[in-house]
């Protein structure tokens, strides 16, 4: 049996950031990563190979509600789906932290305040490289300090769009992103291009391989398995502490055993993996007393729309800006929250065949990509018990999701396309109405979050406000599994905020 102090199960925003919290304590860490490297090839930056071949996609299909097959959007790699990220990292708002009344429901209060994760999201912040500005945004929560680095500045057609919406009475302010620029004597010039969806071979978009693992890895106490998937977490017949993390490395079976687990797989894979490690002491899943584990999936109301401007956008980074007006009070027709506006990394003409009419040809698509301006729409969709990650009888996944508070998400689209038609740009721009536009479906797992809450109370909740198990006294779950609401804007930084808060109780209390 290989005995270590610490095994963290997952290598994405949880665990990857909890990994480098943890590495210069000089305790026995053992990381388990069920994928492996993405390599560094010319094909991160082909869009044919990595949208349309999904060439570093999953394989394995999972079951919706109907029972059919689908392919999710994850990623099993170092990095987890960070290797894919936009990296746009942004606070959730004060507010979110509160209860919040939605046109279709109540988003439930946090746990914990703002005020307790305010720190940590200052030192992720800081561990991410994020370029911002403060006090741009309206919304934002009080923070004193500034950003660790300046706001990423605007290419000419997206500072020209920026000006535009300004002049219409909003707020527009630097979307905060997390890249990390050469700034050494001697360093070539650095132009940021194919980001949103790409692995970025350079190694600069502050993923939590190269911000997380690496940095773990520079220490000789962490240990880094790949292509190790854990099978199940077995427990002492009382199920109060977990004895054994059951894993297949390259195809063979091994066991290990830590004094703390930490369960950092993603929200679904999360939920699965303690639904799959039930026992005699845990006979509905691990940890799974409240009846919660793997309830309340939340994934956001996502939409893309790109709007087909007059002007080409001959853009390569566009993605330096977002819009926050209408994240709480909607407007005078419509009071409730709406949610977050964001622009979207440059597309292509690749990138619009799966949407474009089926008889468009080339150069139709072409003159699309080089007038196209690229947004992506974020509203918050509402804990559910229904919507829920279940096994089906031969242990895959199932996800069960049904749509909710969507009347916001609808009234955010209207917003932006008004005032688009009111920057000068127009959504039918070529013949045949194209519309380009389109709501993300439930393969859109990249916001995944809430199958495994936190809470005060262990009859409503799996875990405590530090992502302990409330029945299983050396098991963590550090992920977006632990979100009670998902609020508007990507749940990225709170993830790696809350890792590192959790890293912080472990080193003052456990380890």
């Amino acid at each position: 049996m290989n005995s270590y102090d610490v095994i963290i199960i997952g290598t994405g925003a949880g665990g990857g950031t909890l990994a480098a919290k943890l590495a210069p304590t000089g305790k026995k860490i053992l990381i388990l990563e069920r994928g492996d490297y993405v390599p560094r090839e010319k094909e991160n930056w082909d869009t044919e190979e990595v949208f349309v071949k999904a060439r570093y996609k999953a394989k394995e299909p999972w079951i919706d509600s109907k029972g059919e097959e689908f392919h999710p959007g994850i990623h099993y790699c170092v990095g987890g789906n960070t290797k894919f990220y936009g990296a746009a990292l942004l606070r959730m708002r004060e507010k979110d932290f509160r209860e919040v009344l939605h046109h279709g429901g109540v988003s439930p209060a946090w746990p914990i305040s703002y005020q307790d994760l305010q720190p940590y999201y200052m030192e992720a912040e800081k561990m991410y490289h994020v370029h911002g500005e403060r006090g741009s945004d309206p919304t934002e929560p009080l923070e004193h300090g500034p950003y660790p680095e300046p706001p990423l500045p605007h290419e000419p057609r997206i500072q020209e769009l920026f000006n535009d919406i300004k002049e219409l009475g909003l707020n527009p302010f630097p979307l905060p992103i997390g890249v990390k620029i050469p700034k050494g004597e001697g360093e070539s010039p650095f132009v940021l291009d194919r980001f949103d969806g790409f692995p970025d071979p350079t190694e600069s978009k502050a993923d939590s391989h190269v911000m997380g693992i690496k940095k773990a890895l520079e220490h000789p106490n962490v240990t880094l398995l790949v292509n190790a998937e854990v099978k199940k977490l077995l427990t002492n017949e009382q199920g109060s502490k977990i004895t054994e993390v059951v894993t297949e490395v390259n195809g063979i079976e091994e066991q290990f055993t830590a004094d703390t687990v930490v369960v950092a797989c993603g929200a679904i894979n999360s939920a699965a993996l303690l639904l799959k490690s039930k026992n005699k002491a845990h006979p509905d899943g691990l940890a799974n007393g409240s009846g919660v584990v793997g309830r309340n999936y939340m994934c956001h109301n996502n939409s893309a729309m790109v709007a087909l401007s007059k002007k080409p956008n001959p853009t390569k980074f566009g993605k330096t800006f977002a819009l926050n007006d209408f994240y709480f009070k909607g407007d005078e027709d419509f009071k409730r929250p709406m949610g977050h506006i964001q622009m979207l990394g440059k597309s292509d003409a690749l990138m619009f065949k799966g949407d474009a009419p089926k008889l468009a040809p080339n150069f139709t698509l072409e003159m699309m990509a080089e007038h196209a301006l690229d947004f992506w729409m974020t509203s918050e969709d509402l804990p559910d018990p229904d919507n829920r990650v279940v096994l089906t009888e031969d242990g895959n996944v199932q996800l069960l999701y049904k749509e909710n508070n969507l009347e916001g998400h609808k009234k955010l689209q209207k917003k932006l396309k008004w005032i688009l038609e009111h920057v000068g740009c127009q959504t039918h721009f070529l013949p045949n109405n194209v519309y380009l536009g389109k709501k993300i479906p439930l393969a859109g797992t990249a916001h995944q979050c809430g199958t495994v809450r936190f809470g005060k109370d262990p009859e409503t909740s799996a875990l405590d406000t530090y992502c302990k198990a409330h029945e299983v006294e050396n098991l963590y779950v550090v992920d977006g599994s632990f979100f009670p609401s998902s609020s508007a804007v990507n749940p990225g930084l709170t993830i790696m905020a809350q890792a590192l808060r959790v890293g912080d109780h472990l080193i003052k209390n456990v380890l």
